[in-house]
Order: structure tokens, then C-alpha cells, then sequence
């Protein structure tokens, strides 16, 4: 037992110095690195112990990169972006996730062997001896941020910066999407107090918990019977943002993975909900989401680009229109630290031609007297509220409704949240309203 049990602690340590090295060198995200990883391990703790270590690495690296530095004679070659991996995955089981560190050595170094590196694995243990007795390097958890983004931080936020820098960094907690159709938020906090798992009801969040840390949903009560499901607490007010009469047609534009459209149908399963988007595969989780949580047998699924509303709009305007717009994802890099390695200044002017076309391209679908809410995880103006500014410019039968202090600071015609504010993520929202006859409705 022993034997087989080191060996599944050494399979762990390949699998997140795998992913590591698709990150860090080859350009992968980490979403989808994991999305293949995780399910060939068949112990949940060891997926548990591989997205744990592969977050924990990233946040970490300017401080494992300056131990590496100094520690080493001369920087580590291309051919070694493997070892260097595997090395951040080491340090990252020493600090922050402080793991045993007689375990996390033993089996980061027989990874190295494992990974064909078996001249390497003294380098290994030495490099992690020392980090166990000396600790890393301190570092600026700013300078992991590109130097474009840094100054879009200071233009757009200057008061911010260093607030925006720290709450990215941190671990997000977990967030729980109680649904109403299966019980209430105060039954489901109880179930999670059986289990020993504690949880708060944050204010504000009709629908729900917080739990402090990272939490994997084999261990929540109910989660594959769709009793509950986890979203920040930001996306849930998305909710919030449309009031829509009982079987309003409302169409979600950008709808994968389909959290937000089904927190909606939750809400009001009479809802005639459209639910687009682009992937076909990632339409498919939109479905599977659907039916875990027992909603959405009246919805309709399209995979089409919302642009192109002649190759799927059947001419019935709508109610209400969601449109969570492709972005930056700068406002959730506690949850994707991998934005700071691989977004550039070029993808943020294409993400703004297309969110530009989006909004352009779905307001003629929207009834008079309708509302269109843009939300966005990002937490840059140009994304935000100039984005939103310039739609209001260009379009006479639109205004933008007030909304109040929870959904964050104001910005433009809408509201923003910033990284950790009310422990959630970065967002953007506004909401527009169509004027009846092309007049302005006051």
C-alpha cells in the first residue's frame, strides 16, 4: 500500500510539472491544460493536489525564478523548461501550499526520474533542501504583470494599483450558487455543517454561500444531483441586473459554460431562454450544466456567432439580452494566473472590436422597452466603461439604467467591482434599455 501510494504522489508531481511546462513554455492556458490532465488521475486528492500545485506555482513564480537565479550558476536552457517546472511545482509544495516536506521532496525528486531526469534529480533535491531551509526569495507580486498591463492599471486606476495587484494574488474562496428550485440557501448551509464544511451567507447574494479556501465538488452535498453549484460572487449578480417578468424570452449571447443562464432559469423556469454560443463544445457543457441542475427543457441551444443573427434568430425579439462579452479575463486572475502570461496589448484592441460588434449586432434584437446587460470580467476602461460610453454615443434609442453601490465603484455608465472587493472578482456591469418608438425612456 505504501508503494502504490508513493507512486500515485509521483504520478501527481509529473502531471503538474506537465501542465506547468505547457503554460510556461508553449503557450497553453491552464484551464484547458487541466481539463485533459485531471481526468486521466483516478484519486480525486491527487486532481485536488495537481490544480493545487499548478495555481500555487504560477502565483509564486517571480519569487521561484529569483530562487532559481541565485541559487543556480548560470540560467537553465531551453531544453530544461521540463526541470523548471517541475522546480516551481517543488517550491510551490514548500510555500504557500506547505505541504510535508519530507513527502513533497521525496516525490518531486523521484518525479524528475520518473520525467526521464534522473541525472537531474541531485540538482532537484539540493534546489528543494534549500528552499525548505531558507525559504524563497521575497518578490513584487507586480512584477508578474506585463509592463502594458501595468500601465493600463495606473492610467485606468491610479488610486487601485496596488489594491487590484494584491487581491489578484490571493486565493479566491469558494463561491456557492445555492439552487432554489432543489432548496433553500439556509437548508443547504446546514447540509454543508454536517458534512464539516463551514460556510457564510454573504449579504447581498441571494443565493449564496461563501466558503474560505478551495474546495473540490466531489466534497460539496448534492453537487451532481444539481442541488448546488459553484460561481463567484460576482457572476451571480448578473441575476440581479434583469428584472424580467414571468416567461420573458431572454436571450444569453455568450452563454458557455452556461452558469449564468441557468442561475436565471433557476430564478423563473418559464423563462423562454436562448442560450447561443460560437464552440460547439463548449455549447455542450451549456446542455450538460442544464441538466444536472434540472433546468432549461424549454431552452433553446444554438452553436452560431451571435453576430450573425441571419443564421439563427427566428425574428421574435427579446425581452431581455445577456451579453457576458469575451475580454481580457483581467479581472479573475486569482482564478486564471495565466492571463498575465499570455494576454497581450493586441488581444485587448481585438476583444474591443468585438465586443463593439456584439453590442451592435443584438440591440436590434431586443424589444423597445427592453433591457441588454453587458458584463465583463475585465477590469480595464477600455473594456468597461468606455466600451459601454461609446455604445450610448452611436446609438439614439438606448440609455444606460442607474444601478446601486453592490455592483461595485462607479465607471462610466455602469458599475465595476475590482479583484477581492466583497471577496469576489473583478466585473463590469451596465445595463441598457431600449427607448420605446426610438424615444428615451425616463
Amino acid at each position: 500500500m505504501a508503494g502504490t501510494s508513493q507512486a500515485t504522489g509521483v504520478a501527481a508531481r509529473v502531471v503538474a510539472a506537465n501542465v506547468l511546462d505547457g503554460v510556461l513554455h508553449h503557450g497553453r492556458s491552464l484551464k484547458a491544460g487541466l481539463g485533459v490532465a485531471l481526468p486521466a488521475l483516478p484519486d480525486p486528492r491527487d486532481r485536488a493536489l495537481v490544480e493545487a500545485i499548478c495555481f500555487a506555482a504560477l502565483r509564486i513564480r517571480h519569487r521561484a525564478d529569483a530562487a532559481l537565479a541565485a541559487w543556480i550558476p548560470s540560467p537553465l536552457p531551453k531544453r530544461d523548461a521540463p526541470l523548471r517546472a517541475l522546480l516551481l511545482a517543488g517550491f510551490a509544495q514548500l510555500d504557500p501550499l506547505g505541504l510535508p516536506a519530507h513527502a513533497a521532496l521525496a516525490a518531486t525528486v523521484d518525479a524528475a526520474r520518473a520525467m526521464g531526469r534522473a541525472h537531474q534529480a541531485k540538482l532537484v533535491n539540493a534546489l528543494l533542501r534549500r528552499a525548505q531551509r531558507d525559504g524563497l526569495p521575497e518578490g513584487d507580486w507586480r512584477d508578474l504583470w506585463p509592463s502594458w498591463l501595468r500601465g493600463r492599471l495606473r492610467s485606468d486606476w491610479p488610486d487601485a494599483v496596488d489594491a487590484i495587484v494584491a487581491g489578484s494574488a490571493n486565493q479566491a474562496p469558494t463561491w456557492l450558487r445555492v439552487n432554489r428550485l432543489r432548496g433553500t440557501r439556509d437548508g443547504y448551509r446546514q447540509r454543508l455543517l454536517d458534512a464539516g464544511i463551514a460556510a457564510t451567507a454573504p449579504g447581498g447574494f441571494e443565493d449564496a454561500l461563501l466558503i474560505e479556501g478551495s474546495l473540490p465538488v466531489a466534497q460539496l452535498p448534492g453537487f451532481g444531483e444539481g442541488d448546488v453549484s459553484v460561481q463567484d460572487g460576482s457572476a451571480q449578480q448578473v441575476a440581479d441586473t434583469l428584472a424580467l417578468p414571468a416567461g420573458a424570452r431572454v436571450l444569453d449571447a455568450c452563454a458557455a459554460p452556461g452558469g449564468k443562464a441557468a442561475h436565471l432559469l433557476e430564478r423563473d423556469p418559464t423563462l423562454r431562454l436562448v442560450a447561443l454560443d460560437v464552440d460547439p463544445a463548449r455549447l455542450r457543457k451549456v446542455g450538460d450544466n442544464f441538466a444536472r441542475l434540472h433546468v432549461g427543457a424549454q431552452a433553446t441551444l444554438h452553436a452560431a456567432d451571435a453576430v450573425d443573427a441571419d443564421g439563427w434568430w427566428d425574428g421574435e425579439p427579446f425581452d431581455a439580452i445577456l451579453l457576458d462579452a469575451p475580454c481580457s479575463a483581467t479581472g479573475i486572475i486569482r482564478r486564471q494566473p495565466d492571463v498575465l502570461l499570455h494576454r497581450r496589448e493586441r488581444d485587448l484592441d481585438a476583444l474591443v472590436l468585438v465586443q463593439a460588434s456584439l453590442l451592435d449586432a443584438l440591440w436590434p434584437l431586443l424589444r423597445p422597452g427592453g433591457t441588454l446587460a453587458y458584463v465583463t470580467c475585465s477590469i480595464l476602461d477600455a473594456e468597461n466603461a468606455a466600451q459601454a460610453s461609446a455604445f450610448l454615443a452611436r446609438t439614439p434609442d438606448a440609455e444606460a439604467l442607474p444601478l446601486g453601490e453592490a455592483y461595485g465603484r462607479p465607471a462610466g455608465p455602469g458599475r465595476q467591482r475590482l479583484p477581492g472587493e466583497q471577496a469576489c472578482d473583478g466585473f463590469f456591469y451596465t445595463i441598457f434599455r431600449r427607448g420605446v418608438d426610438d424615444a428615451r425612456v425616463t
